[in-house]
């Protein structure tokens, strides 16, 4: 599996509360909050969830 580096760029206030316990389970709290996760379907799962409020790279 690969690596990919998730980091937050908008803000979750405002959002529904379960994009805010996606975002919690990854492990980003603070925009521009970046944390490293291998590539599985659950991960990628929370990502799609989310997608609109983080940026995704491959490493």
């Amino acid at each position: 599996m690969s690596k990919v580096r998730i980091t937050l760029k908008k803000s979750k206030i405002g959002r529904p509360n379960n994009q805010k316990l996606i975002l919690e389970a990854l492990g980003l709290g603070k925009i521009n909050s970046s944390v490293e996760k291998e590539l599985n379907p659950a991960i990628a799962g929370m990502i799609d969830k989310v997608k609109h409020l983080v940026v995704t790279e491959e490493i």
